[in-house]
């Protein structure tokens, strides 16, 4: 009971509430509500548009906030109400818990004591995947999330996916959010982190129900295809805006580009791989694939990036010029269209097997020119820079 009290008095010291949205959870949000209301009365239940008996269940509870909309809007869109009305309300930090029964709310005093350790953070309740129960698509989605979150913030964490988090609402409120769904924890997650929010986490025991009884709205391909897109959006922002405005505040200009560790050979190879991944014939696909393929092989990101852009809008012609050029070395044809000044995707359509051959050879060839000359550029002024 005193550990309670304890917890009690940290979360009044604090002013920390806890946010529980919900959409069709009546078989379990009750046990979850008594589950919280054991330990704090400050509790924002966000009913989702739920179209069961939620809405009866909840006027069973007087002495808590309830905020219910007729329409289903998403969990992000839920969060963030939550989070809106709790600032209205004078909270400076909410924790947000699922309503399925999979998270413990006798886990919230491990929030609060690392709260009073680290001070203002973003906390997430780290799960213990390794158990039977646990489905294996939760576990490579996990896997999958800490994958990009590295590549957006640079920071490593083991459970970006987990929903039981503490958040710093002070440093929510100028802040605009454009997910409604799943992927808002993805996205606030990242944009809090480069806010310079610190990114903690605590231990706290996870509960899968069985198959059969589970209740899960996440829709595997258009949430996943929603999840995809913001990961691209996040990354081109994190290396193209975020990092250099890092590199600038520090005035590490150069910084961005060159880490010291780096080798003259590593980075005349991340030139030449940026203009092969600009040249080869996967169109849309090129930045995402150079950017995960730069940390795969530990490349210099910035220095990919810049260089697969060699197939911005002016270049487009060039580069499909000189694909056909270089596919009439293996597939002769008399008729190309060379010269045609409307040389685009379109008119090179009967040549698709000359283009895909000449643009592999022209990335190869192109990427041999730019690495050799990258190399033999940094070697002089290596050079030069130890004669001063």
């Amino acid at each position: 009971m005193s550990a309670e009290l304890d917890t009690r008095e940290i979360l009044a010291e604090y002013k920390v509430c806890v946010i529980l949205p919900s959409y069709n959870n009546c078989g379990t949000i009750a046990g979850v509500i008594d589950g919280i209301c054991r330990i704090t009365k400050d509790l924002i239940v966000v009913n989702d548009g739920s179209t069961d008996d939620t809405a009866a269940l909840l006027s069973q509870y007087a002495d808590i906030h309830i905020i219910s909309y007729p329409k289903n809007k998403g969990k992000g869109n839920a969060l963030l109400t939550g989070f809106r009305y709790a600032i209205s309300k004078g909270y400076n930090y909410a924790i947000s818990i699922d309503s399925d029964g999979q998270h413990n709310p006798a886990d919230i005093p491990v929030f609060t004591e690392k709260l009073q350790e680290t001070g203002p953070a973003l906390i997430i309740g780290e799960r213990n995947m390794d158990q039977a129960s646990v489905p294996g698509k939760s576990n490579f989605g996990r896997k999958f999330s800490n994958f990009w979150f590295k590549v957006e913030t640079g920071i490593t964490h083991n459970d970006t996916q987990s929903g039981f988090r503490l958040y710093p609402l002070q440093a929510l409120k100028n802040m605009k959010f454009y997910t409604p769904k799943f992927e808002f924890e993805i996205e606030i997650l990242v944009r809090l982190a480069w806010k310079g929010i610190k990114v903690e986490s605590v231990p706290v025991s996870v509960m899968y129900f069985p198959k059969e009884v589970r209740v899960s709205h996440f829709r595997p391909f258009q949430d996943f295809t929603r999840i995809s897109i913001l990961n691209t959006a996040l990354v081109f922002l994190a290396l193209t805006w975020h990092r250099p405005l890092l590199y600038i505040k520090r005035k590490n200009w150069a910084g961005f580009f060159f880490d010291s560790s780096e080798t003259i050979m590593n980075r005349s190879l991340s030139v030449a791989f940026g203009v092969f991944m600009g040249i080869i014939p996967i169109w849309g696909f090129q930045l995402v694939a150079a950017i995960a393929l730069a940390f795969l092989f530990r490349l210099n990101k910035p220095l990919v990036i810049l260089f697969a852009n060699i197939s911005i809008p002016p270049m487009i012609p060039l580069i499909l010029f000189l694909s056909i050029v270089c596919g009439n070395f293996w597939i002769a044809n008399a008729n190309i269209p060379l010269f045609d000044s409307a040389l685009n995707l379109e008119t090179i359509k009967p040549f698709f097997i000359q283009y895909i051959l000449g643009s592999v050879s022209l990335a190869i060839l192109a990427s041999v020119v730019f690495g050799t000359i990258s190399f033999i550029v940094l070697s002089t002024f290596k050079l030069a820079k130890k004669q001063i």
